[in-house]
């Protein structure tokens, strides 16, 4: 009998990664394919889906190869979530994608908000504020900025949701990326009707939703044409991106937070059950696992801030590194272990693109704090190293007040930045507790998409099941000699966007 393996394909903003899982939960391939960002505009951010599905294409030609002798069982899939895909009557593109990252619909956002009775009649709908970064603000921002393209749409899907649609003809969501458009009841796992009529958007608009380990679609004969693999080969509903990541870490039940160092930060939790966001400071999302809820909350520049601090002032570094030295960001990453904890007193705070949570708002600014002529780059880059500790410490504090039995006792890192041992430590020293990197957490949501696709076809009976084949790779426990150190320096951080949003720009 032909050994059997499954897909996981991740539509991220840099690039499609696409994985292959057998049965024992062993990465036999990984591979990515990049592709390009668009920026009209300062805050805006766009990308063509066309890119993605030839990202698909190329990606999976590259493993063909691990597919021989071997039977390819299912397929999941994961996306960027928020994304605004529009598609006409005759399923073709209207424009190129709203991404999750675009700050253009603040004005939207309010009106919404408004329509709703104000936030705490937006909870009372889908238990989330309606974020700038969310699907419903961009739509009603197509149909005011662009009538003529809102005229031609007639269905709005999220990134990976497009990829199913090229991969199958069938256009339809799961639960826990519809959670993240703003307009799904997550309490009762449908969308909510009433408040895309009460913003006049017509729920037609809207696709059919599945739970994440149902089967939604099989390979169609024109896909399997383009790919080189069989026809009909089932799709999984797959998940959003920021939650399956966090699948892919063993979050599928409280006990752990996972934190994701990609170009945005993560801090996510597996709930026991449905709980309310009585301020709305969560993204609370219905989880991949039927009948589960997750709880997160998105810094938007996480790792993105450690490269902005790498390409701003990391010019020797880079030089070096085209030279034949070090890795740029290993340069940087021996200057900050080689500074004080708490950088002797310099603090970053990491609102460069504005900021979603802690704090949900577009207009709001990075800033350094405490300089004296004590300080050289080691303290800068330590510093930014901190301050994107602290943001997602101050997340995970937010999902503790929310629920106070959601108490995690470890951390699991994953994303680019996990590679960095003294982040690694910088964040056991925070969060007060061991940091673990797990096997598979450097893959991201293809990881997570692949374990979601192996439920769906029965090489595991649960999600909680599959998270057995999730191994730990490293641990990093914190320092007692920091504690008091980072205390007081947290507490200082947590009042910094209070004290300077005054000189914010006006929202």
């Amino acid at each position: 009998m032909a050994a059997t393996c499954v897909m996981g394909i991740d539509v991220g903003t840099s690039g499609c990664k696409v994985l292959l899982l057998n049965e024992t939960g062993e990465i036999l391939c990984s591979v990515m394919e990049e592709y390009p960002l668009y920026t009209p505009q300062a805050g805006w951010s766009e990308q063509d889906p066309e890119d993605w599905w030839q990202g698909v294409i190329r990606a999976v030609g590259r493993l063909r190869g691990k597919l021989e002798g071997r039977t390819l069982a299912g397929i999941g899939l994961s996306g960027q979530m928020h994304g605004m895909t529009a598609l006409d009557e005759n399923f073709r593109v209207v424009r190129r994608a709203i991404l999750w990252n675009d700050q253009r619909t603040a004005a939207q956002c309010a009106e919404i908000t408004a329509a709703a009775g104000g936030l705490q009649g937006l909870l009372a709908c889908t238990n989330n504020p309606m974020l700038t970064g969310f699907t419903g603000g961009k739509i009603l921002w197509m149909k005011q900025s662009e009538p003529e393209n809102y005229a031609k749409t007639r269905l709005i899907l999220n990134p990976k949701d497009y990829i199913r649609f090229r991969r199958s003809g069938v256009c339809c969501t799961e639960v826990s990326d519809a959670s993240g458009t703003g307009l799904f009841d997550v309490k009762n796992r449908r969308w909510h009707t009433g408040l895309m009529e009460t913003i006049g958007l017509s729920p037609a608009l809207f696709p059919p939703v599945h739970e994440s380990t149902e089967i939604t679609a099989r390979v169609s004969e024109e896909a399997a044409r383009l790919l080189g693999i069989q026809p009909g080969v089932p799709i999984a509903g797959g998940g959003g991106d920021a939650v399956i990541s966090t699948t892919g870490l063993g979050l599928a039940k409280p006990g752990r937070v996972g934190v994701t160092l990609g170009t945005s930060g993560v801090a996510a939790m597996g709930l026991s059950g449905y709980i309310d966001n009585p301020r709305g400071a969560l993204q609370i999302s219905c989880g991949n696992a039927p009948g589960s809820y997750h709880a997160m909350g998105v810094t938007l520049a996480a790792a993105g801030s450690y490269q902005w601090f790498k390409d701003t002032f990391g010019d020797y570094e880079a030089a070096a590194e085209q030279a034949g030295g070090k890795n740029a960001f290993m340069q940087l990453d021996a200057l900050a272990a080689g500074t004080p904890a708490g950088a002797d007193g310099l603090i970053f705070l990491p609102y460069l693109t504005g900021e979603r949570c802690p704090v949900n708002d577009p207009a709001a600014r990075g800033a350094f704090l405490g300089l004296t002529l004590l300080h050289k780059k080691g303290h800068f880059a330590r510093a930014v190293l901190e301050g994107v500790a602290f943001s997602l410490k101050q997340v995970y504090d937010l999902v503790r007040s929310a629920d106070p039995s959601a108490c995690a006792d470890e951390i699991v890192l994953a994303g680019g930045g996990a590679k960095s041992p003294v982040w690694r430590q910088i964040f056991a020293d925070v969060f007060g507790a061991p940091v673990r990197t797990v096997y598979g957490s450097a893959e991201g949501g293809s990881f997570g998409a692949a374990l979601v696709a192996g439920v769906s076809v029965g090489f595991w009976q649960t999600l909680e099941a599959a998270a057995g084949v999730i191994r730990s790779e490293s641990e990093t426990l914190p320092n007692p000699g920091t504690a008091e150190i980072y205390r007081v320096q947290y507490d200082i951080y947590t009042r910094m966007y209070d004290a300077l949003k005054w000189s914010f720009p006006a929202r």
